[in-house]
């Protein structure tokens, strides 16, 4: 083969890298896709019915029924809260884990793997959180406000898949490879701005046993526990510490997500291997519990489990109880607003739809074109700006993340602004970003990614 051909090969094979990186991923990637887009759906619902009943005559038992307490006393101690932050604390943790979970998994084997691929929807996001955070503080320096800098910094990502699966085949899958990186890597940041702009005064003692019981986990994995439910108990004295010592205690998921093995224990050769042994009909005694063929399918069902990485195990499993259960109850407790026209003209909601719905796609896109121009940053050939600049202003729907914070920055006489701000930045992020998305011609894949 001379010169010339094998550079118009490697050429052509440079040109498709980045679609085949996502084809290979494509069966865990659609499923991830398909159960957020119905998560969005059902995640409006819930919304919808929050703001109607908080609006109702019915509004005081509404509201007032997610204040009652919850927990236990044993002689001096007494350990509960709220029922509305035993869902914002406690199940939020396990929607933290999932998406430190689909983080980990994405860095080690999916498009975040590939370093220049990765670093555009990581400079994309971290972009999406400086800008709009930075115009808030502008609009907010000096005025009781000023603290609720964290909640315009992250997209939703049940809100953002649900919208781009209304626009169909009219997008690339690159596009949405690139919004769920970067709504991911939002809400990493996220919960760091909560860890260190929202929580109290540490706890050294608690802080201390956190992170035993953490390193307990790390030991079970490195001496090859395999069990779930223990690292669930580890996990759990975990999350206790944790939010004992002061700091926030949905950490805790981010930073277990983040721990656990994105590598499989069985190769598929192994697995062969192992089923070659397996009998289907034992001629034995059925009454022995101990004979070689019930060892052999013993061992055959654990190397079928195992050649699943454990982070795709508990994927698989959490994420359609986070995303249909977790994730509406934590909307229809948060959402509740009693609707009043002085919120509307409330500097704090100006300050939040201005950082979600002008900061947020200013930051993406700007961040993005920066980071492909100087070169540590590739863009995938059928990605175009266009369809970018529409991605960046979806991105303005921070529905979830932004409740989530604004109900640890503000006080009482300003979530209800707040929260309007995050209503109205959300449906305006939908709306102008599907507008300008459905009106953006595919892009030809060129050889350049640049």
């Amino acid at each position: 083969m001379s010169d010339d051909s094998s550079r118009a090969a490697y050429d052509r094979d440079l040109a498709r890298l980045p679609k085949a990186l996502v084809d290979r991923f494509a069966p865990s990637l659609s499923r991830f896709l398909r159960i957020e887009a119905a998560a969005g759906a059902i995640l409006l619902l819930s919304t919808t019915a929050a703001l109607a009943l908080s609006n109702s005559p019915w509004s005081a038992e509404f509201l007032g029924a997610w204040d009652v307490h919850v927990g236990f006393r044993v002689g001096p101690l007494d350990y509960g809260r709220s029922l509305k932050d035993w869902i914002n604390d406690g199940l939020m943790t396990l929607f933290f884990f999932l998406v430190a979970l689909e983080l980990k998994r994405e860095l080690v084997l999916g498009e975040l793997s590939e370093p220049r691929v990765a670093a555009l929807s990581v400079v994309a996001a971290i972009g999406g959180m400086v800008v709009p955070a930075a115009l808030y503080l502008a609009l907010q320096w000096g005025l009781p406000g000023q603290h609720g800098w964290g909640t315009v910094m992250a997209t939703d990502t049940a809100f953002v898949v649900a919208c781009l699966a209304l626009l169909k085949d009219r997008i690339p899958k690159s596009l949405r490879v690139f919004m769920l990186s970067l709504a991911i890597v939002d809400d990493i940041g996220a919960i760091l701005v909560v860890a260190i702009g929202y929580s109290h005064g540490l706890n050294w003692a608690m802080l201390g046993a956190g992170a035993l019981c953490i390193a307990a986990v790390r030991a079970m994995a490195m001496a090859g526990f395999r069990a779930l439910p223990l690292y669930f108990v580890a996990g759990g004295f975990a999350w206790v510490a944790i939010d004992a010592c002061g700091i926030h205690a949905t950490t805790t998921g981010v930073i277990l997500g983040l721990m656990t093995p994105a590598r499989r224990w069985v190769s598929d050769k192994r697995l062969y291997a192992i089923l070659q042994r397996v009998v289907a009909h034992p001629t034995q005694d059925l009454r022995s519990g101990s004979t070689r063929d019930r060892k052999s399918l013993q061992i055959a069902e654990v190397a079928a489990r195992e050649t699943l990485a454990p982070v795709e195990r508990l994927e698989m499993g959490l994420h359609p109880w986070v995303a249909f259960a977790v994730m509406p109850l934590f909307a229809f407790a948060n959402a509740g607003l009693s609707l009043s026209w002085d919120d509307f003209a409330h500097p704090v909601t100006a300050a939040v739809f201005a950082g979600f719905a002008v900061g947020k796609p200013l930051g993406v896109f700007a961040f993005s074109w920066l980071a492909v121009r100087a070169g540590f940053a590739v863009r995938a050939p059928d990605l175009s700006w266009r369809q970018i600049a529409g991605g960046s202003i979806l991105a303005g729907i921070g529905f979830t993340m932004a409740l989530f914070i604004a109900d640890l920055a503000f006080a009482a006489p300003l979530i209800g602004s707040a929260k309007l701000g995050i209503f109205l930045a959300s449906a305006f992020s939908a709306v102008a970003g599907l507008v300008l998305l459905s009106r953006v011609p595919p892009q030809v894949p060129a050889p350049s990614s640049r």
